[in-house]
């Protein structure tokens, strides 16, 4: 699992122990006191959703360290006042009310529990752990977009051992709308947005291939374009075009030879253009599409 706002984790680094909260809390928590913004000791969320507790020394050992031998616990760190904090908590909110009760969402105030925030080595706010098994397994620090905090949600659970469908973006609905209705801009607006905030998302990237083609085939008689690429085998404008009608037509693979064919007969940048294009094709279908891993093994073979 990777931290999404930290590339080296504090966790192997030894950084955090928390056998230390295993004992009995010491009689200066204050365990009879709410923390702000929330309910009483330990006690559920406003609402009943167990799924959501707030968390004191009083409690950190049954609602933490205990829960998370049996579910993934996911310990956000905040406080009442403070503008980040109080816009991400809602985010984390919602998601685990999506999650259904696969993950338990613990609040912890950091102005009434500063031991908790100390043994987490927390130094600023908002900060999120995630605890599996009684140990931490990631963190990161700060707010992070709702789409990679998804992915890192999805890391978590995985970790946890718990199996859940991942969840649709609304987003990408409202982009694939757009490609089917034929508003290319829209479609390709929306397709980058999703990919600003999660560059590796398989779907965003084969919509926007997927625009691309549409844009290269729009207006182009479909029999006449591979007419003349039959016709001009070498010719790689005509050979590309062919390819995108190939792939809007159902025939992928063919799409597939046809320019691995043309990558073994061109040189320079005709050959890296050729490659370029039938890369762009290959991500519309993933990496997973038998029909792409042996067109790619076609495709080195080419090249070298």
């Amino acid at each position: 699992m990777s931290d999404p706002r930290i590339t080296s984790s504090i966790f192997t680094r030894g950084a955090v122990d928390l056998s230390t909260l295993r004992g009995p809390a010491p009689t200066s928590s204050r365990p009879g006191t709410p923390p702000q913004g929330g309910p009483s000791t330990g006690a559920p969320a406003a609402g009943g959703d167990t799924a959501i507790v707030d968390v004191t020394e009083a409690t950190i050992q049954s609602d933490v360290l205990e829960r998370s031998m049996a579910m993934p616990v996911v310990v956000f760190f905040g406080a009442a006042g403070f503008p980040e904090s109080d816009e991400f908590a809602p985010v984390l909110e919602r998601l685990n009310a999506e999650g259904g009760g696969s993950w338990v969402l613990a609040r912890v105030d950091v102005q009434e529990n500063p031991r908790i925030a100390q043994m987490f080595r927390v130094q600023g706010i908002p900060m999120v752990y995630a605890v599996v098994g009684g140990q931490p397994v990631d963190a990161f620090s700060g707010v992070v977009p709702e789409p990679q905090l998804r992915q890192w949600l999805q890391a978590v659970l995985k970790a946890g051992g718990v199996t859940v469908a991942e969840p649709e973006d609304p987003r990408l609905d409202e982009a694939d709308d757009a490609l089917m209705s034929g508003d290319l801009d829209a479609a390709e607006q929306a397709y980058r947005k999703i990919l600003a905030d999660a560059p590796a998302d398989a779907a965003a990237t084969a919509g926007l291939a997927q625009v691309g083609v549409a844009r290269r085939v729009a207006g182009a008689d479909p029999a006449a374009a591979l007419a003349a690429a039959e016709s001009a085998p070498d010719d790689v404008a005509a050979q590309l075009l062919a390819a995108d009608i190939e792939v809007l037509s159902g025939l992928a693979e063919q799409a597939y030879s046809r320019l691995v064919g043309l990558v073994r007969r061109t040189a320079g940048e005709d050959r890296e253009t050729v490659r370029q294009h039938l890369v762009s094709l290959f991500s519309i279908a993933g990496p997973d599409d038998p029909a792409v891993a042996t067109a790619r093994r076609a495709l080195a073979s080419a090249l070298f």
